[in-house]
């Protein structure tokens, strides 16, 4: 399947480890009823996310609907995108516990302001236009604000506002774009299985072997 990627090979010792932890959770995913919290603590905390309107104005502001439609966890879910609330920080321990479950053994950090990103002007353009991955998409904002916007079932954009401690994951095939909101400035952790592949496809693509293998894993499979 073109979504079966390469696992990194992790040394275990069954008579010296421990024995191995549950799944980690990821936003509002709890084991049962009794893990639900009654209040979010800070560490709980779930970006906000939105229906987009259609206008044309300066794709940094919120382009938010009149009046607002928000777009819950369990849309995300659906559309396969994953959310964590870390503390923003590359030492966080639970980063460490992530990458080592999902097999994330590369990172990188990018920053995204006109003085720190080369050909600033022509990224945000590249960043912006709607397009796919052959890999997942994985981000942990260590600074700063942004959004992404991913296609949701019907083809409507939904607007994700990350923020630091925001780490999401878009999976492969999905449509989406990126840009800065109007603090113009994003720190962010690239994280990636194996050797990272940048290469943006831009829609269409419905014909690529990527996208035909979301939509079968999640739009055709929604439909059922």
């Amino acid at each position: 399947s073109p979504l079966a990627k390469r696992q990194r090979t992790w040394s275990s010792c069954a008579d010296c480890l421990p024995a191995p932890r549950p799944p980690l959770k990821h936003s509002g995913e709890y084991s049962s009823t009794a893990d639900k919290p009654s209040r979010r603590s800070k560490s709980e905390e779930i970006m906000e996310a939105w229906y987009m309107d259609d206008s044309d104005a300066d794709q940094r502001l919120a382009h938010k609907l009149e009046p607002n439609e928000p777009a819950s966890l369990d849309a995300l879910r659906k559309l396969g995108v994953l959310h964590w609330k870390l503390s923003g920080e590359e030492n966080d321990s639970k980063l460490g516990d992530i990458r080592e479950e999902r097999g994330y053994d590369y990172t990188d950090v990018i920053t995204v302001s006109r003085e720190k990103l080369p050909n600033y002007e022509e990224k945000l353009k590249a960043f912006f236009e709607e397009h796919i991955h052959t890999d997942e998409e994985i981000r942990y904002v260590l600074e700063g604000t942004g959004y992404f916007d991913v296609r949701d079932l019907a083809d409507r954009w939904i607007r994700l506002a990350v923020r630091k401690g925001d780490m999401i994951v878009l999976p492969e095939g999905i449509y989406h774009r990126f840009t800065l909101d109007e603090h113009n400035y994003i720190k962010a952790m690239r994280l990636f299985k194996g050797t990272p592949v940048w290469t943006p496809l831009n829609r269409p693509q419905d014909s690529h072997e990527s996208r035909k293998a979301y939509v079968s894993q999640f739009v055709e499979a929604s439909a059922a």
